[in-house]
């Protein structure tokens, strides 16, 4: 018989004393939603016993807390944190996050396989459990230039990897609709596995064939109603509210007791800024239940739902047997994490410094060329001008148009109206591209912000007031292998360096912490409304077309609209 279960039968029998127990305080109990007062006991990495007094080598005593099963952010792009996996794993693991199932979509549209092995070995080594789900489209978009490209035959020798689930979230709907060849390939290699879904505002018949290939998650609805359609057709629906898309409050409607088993919770993404003024997956249940939500609802959608809808079968319920990821918290309605168990291992910074380092990867991704003013001139044409619309809290933007003022034979600026300049540059060394438009939604009274965070396909991306500050801030990406950069007067007022293919910092998290809100201030100081106005720019170049029936994909001109909003 193995040792291992022998052990755990003694430990969870109480003919041994267990590796540890938790004594003195109650667990949530997500069967039947009860407060059970019971002693834990936990052996190695399981839990061996409750509902009973156990003996254990280590007592801890918890006496008027309450203990939950660890919390599962079930779709996130570690990149978007700006921090290593390792640094991520250090940040967000206190607040009893123990799993979080990512896509490194950000890095694998910069370098290709190189992106995912690196957070594959990192996922070997960090406390928490990071699972990966492999990037389904690499590039995101035939409307823009990326770093790599991964058909089905380059994720495949990744599949079998002990921390990857299955196919990563499925952008390109339109290309599933229309079934495109490569689309078809991936979804056909993985009709035994885990395809996470991407659809927002995909509705009725369209969604219908979205789903018929096996598609089963989502975390792009905005509405109650458009989540009730993709629930009642199968789907289990990812609850998102990051620092961006921030669609927790218009979903509060469906997170009930009887809809909590095809829900799950997910940030897609939160910053060290944002976790540390709110937290995480914590922040979440906090105000739902203070918005009235049941507390079972929501904690089983961020734990034993989540973990089934993923095929974890081994988390999610304070119960003999299942994995000991365990989070003792204050109160239900606090959800204030004060001790956290990964595998059953007290989560200290002893135990982050077990953790063998990875090499980073991607240090010199951004390669491209020098602007100047004159690169970033709009022509005048008669008429009205096409204006990307920011819409706060969402990353979906809108098409609008303008008559803009002129200068010569150019567009310019209208701050009357909040409409600035945008620009996206190729920064992958591939073809140079270089497409300018407008904006509105922004603020901005003077200055520039770029980043080489733009999603998807990671390209600088710069909206400022004039060119000569658009010119300076682009410039200077270059110069720190990428990050984010605000000017002002021709002036750098702050820049945070994300050397990691230009997407995540080498330094430690509570550096970035800080410099993001200094970073924040200098976006304000330049008449930023925005309460996230990096982000907001980070998926200011999605190709994103709302209220476009799927029919009508093909009528987009690309080279009349190269921003579309």
């Amino acid at each position: 018989m193995s040792e291992r279960l022998e052990k755990l039968i003694d430990q969870g029998t109480g003919r041994a004393p267990a590796d540890v127990v938790l004594k003195g305080g109650r667990f949530f109990d997500l069967v039947t939603g009860e407060l059970v007062s019971s002693d834990i006991a936990i052996c190695g990495d399981r839990i061996a016993g409750t509902c009973g007094s156990y003996k254990g080598i280590t007592e801890i005593d918890i006496s008027g807390k309450i203990v939950v099963p660890g919390f599962i952010d079930t779709h996130l792009h570690i990149e978007s944190s700006l921090v290593t996996p390792h640094e991520f794993d250090r940040c967000v693991l206190p607040y009893g996050v123990t799993t979080v199932i990512c896509d490194p979509h950000e890095i694998a549209n910069v370098l290709g396989t190189e992106g995912i092995r690196f957070f594959l070995d990192s996922a070997l080594e960090t406390i928490m459990d990071i699972r990966v789900q492999l990037s389904s489209c690499v590039p995101a978009t035939h409307l823009e230039t990326s770093g790599a490209n991964l058909p089905i035959e380059k994720l495949l020798p990744f599949r079998d990897h002990e921390k990857v689930i299955g196919l990563a979230e499925f952008m390109n709907f339109p290309g599933v609709i229309h079934k495109d060849p490569v689309c078809l390939a991936k979804l056909e290699a993985f009709q035994d596995g885990h395809i996470d879904g991407h659809a927002p505002l995909l509705r009725g018949m369209d969604l219908n064939g979205y789903l018929s290939t096996g598609i089963r998650t989502d975390h792009e609805c905005t509405t109650a109603d458009e989540a009730l359609e993709k629930i009642r057709k199968g789907m289990h629906i990812l609850v998102r509210e990051g620092s961006v898309s921030k669609d927790l409050h218009a979903l509060m409607p469906i997170i009930t007791e009887r809809l909590s088993p095809f829900l799950a919770l997910c940030t897609d993404d939160r910053n060290p800024l944002d976790i540390a003024e709110q937290g995480h997956l914590d922040y979440m249940i906090r105000e739902a239940i203070a918005q009235g939500v049941e507390p079972l609802a929501v904690y089983r959608a961020a734990s034993i739902s989540a973990a089934r809808a993923f095929g974890l079968r081994d988390r999610g319920l304070v119960a003999p047997g299942w994995r000991a990821d365990l989070v003792v918290v204050d109160s239900l309605e606090n959800c204030k994490a004060e001790r956290v168990f990964a595998a059953g291992r007290l989560v200290t910074d002893e135990l982050f410094a077990t953790r063998r380092p990875v090499a980073p990867v991607g240090l010199d991704s951004v390669k491209a060329g020098r602007v100047n003013a004159a690169d970033f001139g709009v022509p005048y044409a008669e008429g009205e001008t096409s204006v990307i619309g920011v819409l706060p809290g969402k990353i979906i933007t809108e098409h609008r148009r303008f008559k803009l003022p002129t200068s010569g034979n150019q567009a310019g600026v209208d701050l009357g109206r909040d409409i600035i300049k945008v620009a996206v540059i190729e920064r992958h060394g591939v073809n140079g591209n270089h497409a300018n438009g407008f904006v509105q939604g922004f603020g901005l009274k003077k200055g520039a912000i770029a980043s080489t965070v733009g999603h998807d396909s990671h390209n600088i991306c710069v909206v400022g007031v004039n060119e000569d500050d658009m010119a300076l801030a682009a410039n200077r990406l270059g110069e720190i292998k990428g990050g984010f950069v605000v000017v002002e007067d021709s002036r750098v007022t702050g820049e945070i360096a994300l050397p990691v293919a230009g997407l995540m910092s080498l330094e430690p998290y509570e550096s970035v912490r800080d410099t993001l809100h200094h970073l924040r201030e200098a976006a304000f100081a330049l008449g930023a409304t925005l309460q996230e106005p990096f982000l907001q720019l980070a998926f200011l170049p999605l190709p994103v077309i709302p209220h476009l029936k799927i029919s009508d994909m093909g009528l987009v001109d690309v080279d009349k609209f190269a921003l579309i909003g």
